[in-house]
């Protein structure tokens, strides 16, 4: 059996299923040091992340596995994670 080379699932199919309830940290974004570039949207892996604003981005947490990767990436460090309590 040959294996394929790079992605074999199409981005985004976490949105067939509710992944957020197993979620650690979740993403808080700042407006003030947000520069808008949308690499957030861009690299989330969920595809979870939406623009509402020039500046204000909005994760839905129905669907964001917290992994951080919006945080690690943002240029403006524009975005926190926090503990989530449950």
């Amino acid at each position: 059996m040959p294996l394929n080379i790079g992605c074999t699932a199409r981005p985004g199919r976490g949105r067939d299923n509710k992944t957020g309830s197993w979620r650690v940290f979740y993403p808080i974004f700042t407006e003030e040091t947000c520069t808008g570039c949308e690499i957030c949207v861009l690299l989330c892996p969920e595809g979870c992340i939406e623009k509402k604003g020039e500046k204000k981005y909005v994760p839905d947490l129905d669907y964001c596995k917290g992994c951080g990767l919006c945080a690690e990436e943002c240029p403006g460090d524009a975005i926190t994670m926090e503990k989530e309590e449950k």
